[in-house]
């Protein structure tokens, strides 16, 4: 690289126009103009004396391809939050710097869940379906009767920059708030919410549950079958968090069961190949992962992106820094 050469950046898919026009500035950014999903080894062709990769979650930089990467890559910055698409490990291994955008999705993620909630709740899929079907029939005293969000107990698992905000959104329907957390939050954030030390504890009063926490292989399959056997009969699941997070065997089998009301998720295991018996289900209120699919927060992820990369390519330490 000369004196006044630019690092190369590789960005594996298209990202929001004003951040790849910073991007073709400051870099020399081989883009995704197609936007296509590269394999494990178009990625590795791509990044061949490119300094920085920036990878959305659908980019699977496992041990292997971390191994496999070549040494000109010094750092990996995510256009995520999550980073379970990521082996932190073997990028600490090889010496590169890993980074992740947190903080500015968190109100387009939470008004989601919301959404979700909402839409579960309220049976919104079946009722959609009956006016683009042209099926609605007459209105009836007994039709289509969901379940009322307001003044309900919450349960948050993860009450982190996601769950906090779910908690203030949720408190304007009246919703008392029971949280469990790794660490209890201090009296301000908490705001009146209940901690629960054992999740175990906090179960039993969710009437509506929403999850949070990050994807890790502590958290893998957390809601199963015996978890959700504490939930209330009746209760609603709603996840914006990652699908590893939920046993899809058991929480299809609670919503055929009839255990649970409903689920409105978001994130699923195997994205874009979801399990098929959700699709079965009228009690299912699906979106196709898109907490943070907002103009402002695309733009802020990649901007924020941006700034770990600056910082990296400056000799500073970047500020949202996981490897």
């Amino acid at each position: 690289m000369t004196m006044n050469s630019k690092p190369t950046v590789l960005v594996t898919r298209r990202l929001p126009q004003a951040v790849e026009q910073r991007l073709q500035r400051d870099y020399d950014a081989r883009l995704n103009t197609h936007d296509e999903v590269y394999s494990s080894d178009q990625l590795l062709e791509l990044a061949s004396g490119a300094t920085a990769i920036i990878p959305c979650h659908t980019e699977r930089l496992n041990a292997d391809v971390i191994a496999r990467l070549p040494a000109s890559v010094r750092a990996i910055c995510s256009f995520s939050v999550g980073y379970d698409h990521i082996d932190l490990a073997a990028a600490k291994k090889r010496g590169i710097l890993v980074t992740n955008t947190p903080d500015v999705l968190s109100n387009a993620t939470a008004e989601i869940a919301i959404l979700l909630m909402l839409g579960a709740a309220r049976r919104a899929h079946e009722g959609a379906r009956t006016l683009r079907s042209n099926t609605w029939a007459d209105w009836s005293a007994i039709g289509q009767l969901g379940i009322e969000v307001t003044g309900k107990r919450l349960g948050i698992i993860g009450m982190g920059r996601v769950g906090l905000v779910m908690a203030q959104r949720a408190r304007g329907f009246d919703m008392e708030i029971h949280y469990y957390n790794r660490h209890r939050l201090s009296p301000d954030l908490e705001a009146g919410a209940v901690f629960h030390e054992d999740l175990r504890d906090l179960l039993p009063q969710s009437q509506f549950l929403s999850i949070h926490c990050p994807a890790t292989p502590q958290t893998h399959h957390l809601l199963n079958a015996e978890r959700i056997a504490l939930l209330p009969d009746d209760a609603v699941v709603v996840n914006t968090a990652r699908g590893a997070v939920v046993d899809d065997d058991a929480l299809i089998a609670a919503l055929t069961s009839g255990k649970l009301f409903a689920a409105g998720l978001d994130v699923f295991n195997g994205e874009p190949n979801i399990d098929p018996r959700y699709r079965e289900l009228d009690n299912t209120f699906l979106l196709p992962h898109i907490g943070s699919a907002t103009r402002e927060t695309r733009d802020a992820m990649g901007f924020r992106a941006l700034d770990n990369l600056d910082a990296i390519m400056a000799g500073h330490e970047p500020g949202d820094r996981l490897a």
